[in-house]
């Protein structure tokens, strides 16, 4: 029990993820077998609907914006501040630190993940590693939408009697973008709620909020 307390954030949202997916693959396929009866054509089973198109695009449009929300955040943080949030570093800490700071190479001890403890290539990697590896798969999830996209479009255009369209023609589509930017401004806007909310409001225990006795102008500062 003591291991699943340790780990019981990431379990929680792991399983919630999978509820979740189970729910939109349920609603998903009756949703779509309701559209096929409605055009007189046949339905189809869970297992077809969750290696179908159809599902593989939905599912790939909302991971692609949340990593890419995650990316611009890690990033943004770094030289970006806002005063009173909890989500920010304290104004004039903007950059990257300094190597005492970052408890790098000869500033590391002996807990210090060993490509921190030497100068290198490996230091460079590993001084990014959170954002090469949330910005590659923000890259792959977004390539797979428009490859399930672009199959799931072409699908709906040979039903009516229409020609498929390429790869690149699709990309240049609103459909590619309209399904792309909904997503990215939701995430937006879901991360200024955050950065602006928390200067003012509290969640006593969380450390994504304030002590709920801390001032309004007081930033970084974790409950």
């Amino acid at each position: 029990m003591s291991g699943l307390r340790r780990h019981a954030l990431t379990l929680f949202f792991v399983a919630i993820f999978v509820v979740t997916l189970v729910g939109q693959a349920l609603t998903g396929v009756a949703l779509f077998n309701e559209e096929q009866r409605t055009a007189g054509l046949t339905a189809i089973s869970l297992v077809d609907y969750v290696a179908s198109s159809a599902f593989a695009v939905d599912v790939a449009e909302n991971w692609q914006s949340e990593f890419l929300q995650f990316l611009l955040y890690i990033g943004a943080t770094v030289w970006f501040v806002q005063r009173g949030s909890p989500e920010s570093k304290k104004p004039g800490e903007e950059g990257r630190e300094s190597d005492e700071q970052q408890k790098v190479a000869e500033h590391s001890d002996a807990a210090s993940p060993a490509w921190a403890r030497r100068r290198g290539w490996r230091l460079s990697v590993y001084s990014h590693s959170l954002s090469l590896v949330m910005g590659a798969i923000f890259l792959g999830s977004w390539f797979a939408q428009s490859v399930a996209g672009r199959t799931f479009f072409n699908e709906e255009r040979l039903r009516d009697l229409q020609d498929p369209v390429g790869y690149l023609e699709y990309l240049a589509l609103p459909e590619f973008w309209n399904r792309t930017l909904q997503n990215w401004q939701s995430e937006f806007l879901a991360v200024a709620s955050m950065v602006v909310l928390s200067i003012y409001l509290r969640e006593r225990g969380s450390p994504e909020s304030k002590p709920v006795g801390a001032p309004h102008d007081a930033t970084g500062v974790e409950g």
